[in-house]
């Protein structure tokens, strides 16, 4: 599909920036992995604000970006319900970290590995969808990874359940269910974070397909 984006040669920056948040918010949940798997690490949840910074910085460039260029491959509100929806990916993540990190004495011993795989591939997913927007004619790849996307999200769902079912046995202390009930629940969200983006993928490539 011919448009005047690609004859000013506008659009490529807008890709460019979008998929490097993309990355970022998939690098802040492999940073969160290293953290789980050594929580006393000062530098793992240092690096792990620094990954939401640069998702900051990543967000306002294209703020900017938008301000200066007058012709976008897509509609500037996509782009930018799109640069958002990344960037409160790591954000979640750094808020799941810092209340890890404070918590700690109250959840030794809990597994949180399923949920931050599930974490993992929805962002990976998120990756794939990001960079796919440079052709907007695959709408079938990009219903593919949505669809990808929203399994990845039930199978999240199913485990929160799982989870809470544990919670609410009355084998755990009140504390320690109200904390990990924080958790669990802010994991989740990173999940529903990834698919938002998602959401708004699709949107865009049905706008234009």
């Amino acid at each position: 599909m011919f448009s005047l984006q690609e004859l000013f040669g506008k659009g490529d920056r807008f890709y460019k920036l979008l998929e490097e948040s993309a990355q970022e918010a998939h690098e802040s949940v492999r940073l969160l992995i290293q953290f789980l798997q050594n929580p006393d690490g000062r530098k793992n949840l240092d690096d792990l604000v620094l990954a939401r910074r640069k998702e900051k910085k990543i967000t306002e460039r294209i703020g900017e970006e938008l301000v200066k260029t007058f012709i976008t491959g897509i509609e500037r509100e996509d782009i930018e319900a799109l640069s958002l929806a990344l960037y409160k990916i790591p954000k979640t993540v750094e808020k799941f970290a810092e209340r890890l990190d404070i918590a700690a004495p109250h959840v030794a011993g809990v597994d949180f590995t399923r949920q931050a795989q599930a974490m993992e591939k929805a962002t990976g997913t998120v990756v794939a969808m990001i960079g796919q927007l440079r052709n907007l004619q695959q709408l079938q790849k990009i219903k593919e990874l949505n669809n990808r996307l929203q399994y990845i999200e039930g199978e999240a769902d199913k485990l929160m359940i799982e989870l809470l079912r544990d919670l609410y046995s009355g084998r755990h202390e009140a504390l320690k269910v109200v904390v990990l009930k924080d958790l669990y629940e802010l994991m989740e969200k990173v999940i529903d974070r990834c698919r938002d983006a998602g959401n708004v993928v699709v949107e865009v490539v049905l706008k234009n397909s």
